[in-house]
């Protein structure tokens, strides 16, 4: 049974060997592609991060002049990721994506090529905007090349790309900037993007019906995804984007939940390394290096959560997420309130903070899709997506108005409110999900 579920291989007599071998040929190869290219995209995201002290020490920005940076590029990354989600819909990912990270990439360099906060801030909102052309296009392919009873396994695997680039990324762009200034930092990320784009033209295509394959829940034979791509089959485009999205009140359930989660998971990943400076005297090197634990921590909970949500839940995705969602609770208020003896003791804490915020982001996202139409995968997964980052919006300047008033205090008291949140938003979603999985998918709860 449970090998049933995670495995890549179609049923014996589910279609030829030429389609199967077809099948499994490009599986790996876009699997590959949307998993080193938003690697690519975390990093060129989070490249302003690595250099924030640096640029507070040198160039005399402050916290409010970093927070407003922070809301400006969220807000336009929220916004950018639903457009781009309808788009995305009906077009092809290998192009889609490949344009969008090939022009972050020249962002980052034309950011390194700036001295002034303006510059800055007008930069990496533009930046925002074409950093929403990456997320579309993985929870597409990952929609329609893997199906419901495999799909938290392989949804969770492509999600520890966040950590690859964000645990790469620190300590590689701090020896650039400590060896040769901030500036190249930001070179080094912004011709990564430019090769990286090249890269997802070659191990890119479009969803398997497009190449003449059959849909991956016949070839796989899973009953729970025929069902999912039955459902409101024929529906022109306007009415799937109206009731499978705008009106599909488990979407804004999930939607709420995602403000919080990001409030959490941007205000440790934007700040942490801040708070361990100003705090605890680290270096920038090793403030960095915490960031890159968080990110190993938040690699292992991706597997672990969508592993698990596969194989203890039979694809229920929200009983993972209130367990993880408990996880957030405990270990941001452990990096509070424990007393901290060393600096061990604050990476271990960073990567409990890690392994249990990336669950639910990656959950979320997953489970949007899935209480979605199949051909809305851009859509839903974008409009979540909207509502995560104001959630992320507030982890910036409003947060950073909160440190400025209450310390450090204020900003652990805040995150603390948000876990509790999470929590109580998940609860009214295990009924029916549980009771949708024992059905199958249960068309009722979409109307």
């Amino acid at each position: 049974m449970v090998s049933d579920k995670l495995t890549s291989e179609p049923p014996c007599n589910a279609e030829s060997d030429a389609i199967n071998r077809k099948y499994r040929y490009w599986r790996l190869h876009v699997f590959i592609g949307i998993y080193v290219g938003y690697t690519a995209f975390y990093i060129t995201r989070k490249s302003l991060t690595y250099i924030t002290p640096v640029l507070i020490q040198d160039l005399g920005l402050d916290k409010t002049d970093i927070g407003l940076i922070g809301t400006l590029f969220y807000f336009t990354y929220g916004t950018s990721k639903f457009i781009s989600g309808i788009i995305s819909d009906r077009s092809n990912p290998r192009y889609f994506m490949a344009a969008g990270l090939f022009l972050t990439g020249v962002i980052n360099i034309l950011f390194g090529l700036s001295t002034s906060f303006w510059a800055f801030a007008s930069l990496w909102t533009v930046n925002a905007f074409f950093q929403g052309w990456g997320w579309p296009p993985c929870s597409k392919i990952l929609a329609n090349w893997f199906s419901r009873t495999e799909r938290g396994f392989w949804w969770g695997l492509w999600n520890t790309a966040h950590n690859l680039g964000g645990a790469i990324a620190p300590v590689a762009l701090s020896f650039f900037v400590v060896t040769l200034g901030w500036q190249f930092g930001m070179y080094a990320a912004g011709i990564f993007a430019l090769v990286v784009s090249l890269i997802l033209l070659v191990e890119l295509r479009d969803i398997p019906s497009r190449m003449g394959l059959p849909s991956v829940g016949r070839w796989r034979n899973d009953q729970l995804e025929i069902a999912h791509e039955q459902e409101g089959k024929g529906l022109p485009l306007k009415a799937i984007f109206f009731k499978y999205v705008i009106s599909n009140r488990y979407l804004w359930l999930l939607a709420l939940c995602y403000i919080l989660v990001y409030v959490v998971r941007i205000a440790i990943s934007d700040w942490g390394n801040l708070y361990l400076t100003e705090v605890h005297n680290c270096s920038l090197t090793r403030a960095n290096s915490a960031l890159s634990v968080l990110e190993i921590g938040g690699f292992m909970g991706c597997l672990v959560a969508g592993w698990g949500s596969d194989w203890w839940f039979g694809g229920n995705r929200t009983p993972m997420n209130t367990i993880f969602s408990i996880g957030v609770l405990l270990s941001v208020a452990g990096l509070w309130l424990i007393p901290v003896s060393g600096y061990f003791v604050q990476l271990m804490l960073f990567f409990l903070i890690g392994f249990f915020v990336y669950g639910p982001q990656m959950l979320i996202g997953m489970a949007a899709v899935e209480y979605s139409h199949k051909e809305a995968a851009g859509a839903a997964s974008g409009f979540v997506s909207l509502f995560a980052y104001f959630g992320a919006a507030m982890a910036g300047l409003p947060l950073a108005f909160v440190m400025e008033s209450f310390g450090w205090d204020g900003f652990f008291i805040t995150l603390s409110t948000c876990s509790f949140l999470i929590l109580m938003i998940l609860l009214p979603l295990l009924r029916s999900e549980k009771a949708s999985i024992r059905e199958g998918f249960d068309q009722k709860k979409l109307r």
